[in-house]
């Protein structure tokens, strides 16, 4: 089946995260479904610009918001843009096709002065292990900006003491080396040394109190935790620190561009979201020592 290919091509050639896959998944099944309920359509093989605009329209009725949609219809463009290449189509009917405008969020981020105030030596957990690993869970995706999957596939051997440094692993299996500090260094021997004495072999970082290696919701619940106790925002997941991270150094200095390799970034513009949040910064500064402000 032509979907089926698609499918397989984002995983083996694209190398796409299984989580991305799995929404353009559902999104195509959707589509396919509302084809077939509203035009008696079987198959996406005469799928016309009326047909997108039609399924479009009947998303925003049902509530679904513009930045979904918007989604969704990504979700279409790259399989129409395979079809086409692979010579089953001689079309793209998503191609003049504009998605619904949406609002621009600026990426939410936990102030300097919360951060530092996160002392994780008063918790009340009395459990050793537990602690040392949600702070180093904590300062890791802080100090480094790294993504929650990064962390997880994240080994003892991507780690070069001596160099003060490590090596992630992130989409589309591409590598970058960021810089740590002596300080995280010693938090990860530390980490290392109650792993051992606990019979943990594992050579992943992170792992559960069972040795295992962690998953997500280990690693969100930590976190959820963590800022709950510096915090009132809404959002409290691991991403939110990757944007604590980037705006940060960001407001103290950093280049954009060596920001832009220490995220990750295929391009310069979804790194230069965060200079919205350090633009407001001046602008309260400026309001507080202007006299005309």
């Amino acid at each position: 089946m032509p979907l089926d290919n698609y499918l397989e091509y984002l995983q083996t050639e694209k190398r796409t995260s299984p989580h991305t896959v799995t929404a353009y998944q559902a999104d195509l099944f959707a589509f396919q479904d509302y084809l077939i309920t509203e035009f008696e359509e079987e198959t996406l093989d005469n799928v016309t610009p009326m047909f997108v605009r039609s399924w479009m329209a009947a998303l925003m009725e049902s509530g679904v918001s513009a930045r979904s949609v918007n989604r969704k219809l990504s979700s279409l463009r790259g399989y129409f843009k395979f079809e086409l290449r692979s010579g089953a189509r001689t079309s793209n009917p998503c191609k003049l096709i504009n998605g619904p405008k949406t609002k621009k969020r600026l990426p939410a981020f936990v102030e300097e002065k919360a951060v530092n105030n996160i002392d994780f030596h008063n918790r009340e957990n009395s459990n050793k292990f537990e602690q040392t690993r949600d702070y180093l869970i904590f300062e890791l995706l802080y100090a480094t900006g790294m993504r929650q999957a990064e962390l997880l596939s994240l080994k003892h051997n991507d780690i070069d003491s001596a160099q003060y440094q490590l090596k992630v692993t992130g989409k589309r299996n591409k590598e970058r080396i960021i810089p740590i500090s002596e300080n995280l260094i010693e938090l990860i021997e530390y980490f290392k040394d109650l792993k051992d004495q606990n019979g943990f072999n594992s050579n992943y970082l992170i792992i559960t109190n069972s040795g295992k290696k962690a998953y997500p919701k280990l690693v969100y619940r930590s976190i959820n935790s963590t800022l709950s106790s510096i915090t009132t925002m809404d959002k409290k997941s691991p991403h939110i620190l990757r944007h604590t991270f980037a705006t940060h150094i960001l407001n103290n200095g950093a280049d954009l561009n060596a920001v832009k390799e220490l995220l990750g970034h295929a391009n310069l513009s979804a790194t230069q979201v965060y200079t919205h949040n350090t633009f407001e910064k001046l602008k309260i500064i400026y309001k507080q020592a202007h006299p005309r402000a």
